[in-house]
């Protein structure tokens, strides 16, 4: 057992911390092996780490290398947990726009001003252009009503009006959503300018999930930055800021014909069920009562994959900074001088950026569920201003935990975010396992954009994310934390 003794008051944990760490071994992480784990996973040879794809699976490969060097084994002699997962890939797109047929185009380039969505169709469309709002024709509110769509490009914002009920927006608020409904009005194409507050003006964003089945297989789904819609809306009956704020002043539909005309080709291929999985190793604990109780750490591997030749997402901090950081706990688990008692048991999730399959899979999958104490979720950690745990609300006494080895090692834990499980953590949540998501606090500039290099992951932050998970997972790989066989029970500090 770690060389604590955990079980009176709060009000002593500052004095026995310290007493504590004195008699402890103070594993420190290595700037250069997190950043050479983040430069690797968010290098082109991985293409954007697509689950399902090749480059996935190279990935995959390499994460499991790392874990079998740092003494983590294959779980029940496999490393993966095998499942299908809708996988499409864009081999190339374009988009351009011209006033008449003889008129010199206007070429907007993939990668810098639009991208296509994660589940975009194949196709050709060259036609003239309506601007339909938010997309919606749900009763009163219908955008489609004094427009013809019928052979036209549909033109609309990403997202939906705050003023409707939630009732009637959430059959618009996806990608997949509005494009069902422009195809139904006849439309070759649906072009969605990213309004997400989370998104830069100037570049463009990708997430592989844009809304549930069924796929519109021969139906181009693009999206312009917010910058390259003001360029396709320019000097015409309003322009993108003017029909925004009418849209939002009124509360009443804005569309109208565009003068321009929009060419756009989609190259993709589609798997409705391509093979993917989740890597799964185990660490074993050396106390015999306690190594079949299970500490799991997990961090999703994939990312939102490559479009075209050139224009890939890199993923450094969504998603490498956490598996770097996950393979990191594992080495300095290897190196600790005081073994742990309890198993701890690695996932790299597959399919986490669609709606966090991975997780629901392995919780459906893994057999002794009984035996999981806790769940530490590890996402974005490559910057901010501190780290946050969310699902302190839920499980206080898992939070006090972090808070304690922040105390002890940090002073880099953001002090109470009153959140629930979210992420990864919502599958295990679901069936009552005490759920820690660690993520940044105010660090999400390079969000599913080119830019999420590794030049751009905060080093220092990186590093002291590191240690304070390192401490967090360790120490709940001891008795000390009682999980789902004393929920009720606070963590307490002699």
């Amino acid at each position: 057992m770690r060389k604590h003794n955990f079980v009176v008051l709060c009000a002593c944990a500052a004095l026995v911390a310290g007493t504590a760490n004195a008699q402890m071994q103070n594993l420190l992480p290595e700037r250069d092996t997190l950043m050479n784990h983040i430069r690797n996973l968010s290098s082109s040879q991985y293409e954007g780490r697509l689950s399902g794809s090749e480059g996935y699976w190279r990935a995959a490969e390499y994460a499991i290398q790392s874990l079998a060097r740092y003494g983590v084994q294959p779980y029940q002699g496999d490393w993966s947990q095998l499942f299908e997962t809708e996988c499409n890939e864009v081999k190339s797109a374009s988009l351009l726009t011209y006033l008449n047929q003889n008129d010199t185009r206007t070429v907007y380039v993939l990668g810098r001003d639009f991208s296509c969505a994660g589940m975009t169709g194949r196709g050709y469309a060259n036609a003239d252009v309506v601007f339909c709002g938010y997309g919606i024709d749900n009763g009163t509110f219908d955008e489609y009503a004094n427009v013809d769509a019928q052979g036209k490009i549909v033109l609309c914002l990403s997202g939906v009006p705050s003023w409707l009920p939630s009732d009637v927006t959430k059959n618009y608020a996806s990608l997949r959503d509005k494009a069902r409904t422009a195809h139904k009005h006849g439309a070759c194409a649906l072009i969605a300018i990213n309004m997400s507050p989370s998104c830069p003006d100037d570049e463009p964003q990708a997430r592989v999930y844009c809304g549930e089945p069924p796929h519109l297989p021969t139906f181009p789904i693009l999206q312009p930055t917010k910058s390259c819609g003001r360029a396709l809306m320019a000097d015409e009956k309003m322009t993108l800021d003017s029909a925004v704020s009418l849209l939002e002043s009124t509360m009443t539909p804005q569309s109208f014909h565009l003068r321009k005309h929009i060419e756009t080709k989609v190259e993709t291929r589609y798997q409705p069920a391509s093979l993917t999985g989740n890597i799964v190793g185990i660490y074993p604990g050396t106390d015999n009562a306690m190594k079949n109780e299970y500490v799991v750490v997990g961090a999703h591997l994939d990312h939102a994959g490559m479009q075209g030749k050139t224009c890939i997402f890199p993923g450094a901090d969504q998603n490498a900074s956490g598996v770097a950081i996950l393979l990191e706990t594992a080495r300095l688990l290897k190196q600790a001088e005081e073994q742990p008692d309890r198993s701890i048991i690695f996932v790299l999730f597959g399919s986490g950026e669609q709606q966090y399959l991975g997780s629901q899979i392995f919780v459906s999958n893994f057999t002794p569920l009984k035996r999981i104490e806790v769940f530490v979720n590890l996402e974005n950690l490559g910057g901010g201003d501190s780290v946050a745990a969310l699902g302190d609300m839920k499980y206080p006494g898992l939070w006090d935990v972090a808070h304690q080895m922040d105390t002890t090692y940090t002073h880099f834990l953001y002090h109470r975010s009153k959140s629930n499980p979210k992420g990864n953590a919502l599958a295990f949540d679901a069936i009552g396992i005490p759920s820690l998501s660690f993520t940044n606090f105010n660090g999400e500039r390079h969000n599913h954009v080119p830019s999420d290099i590794a030049e751009n992951i905060d080093r220092s932050y990186l590093t002291r994310a590191a240690k304070l998970v390192f401490e967090t997972v360790y120490e709940l790989s001891f008795g000390n934390y009682q999980g789902r066989s004393a929920l009720s029970r606070k963590y307490r500090f002699e």
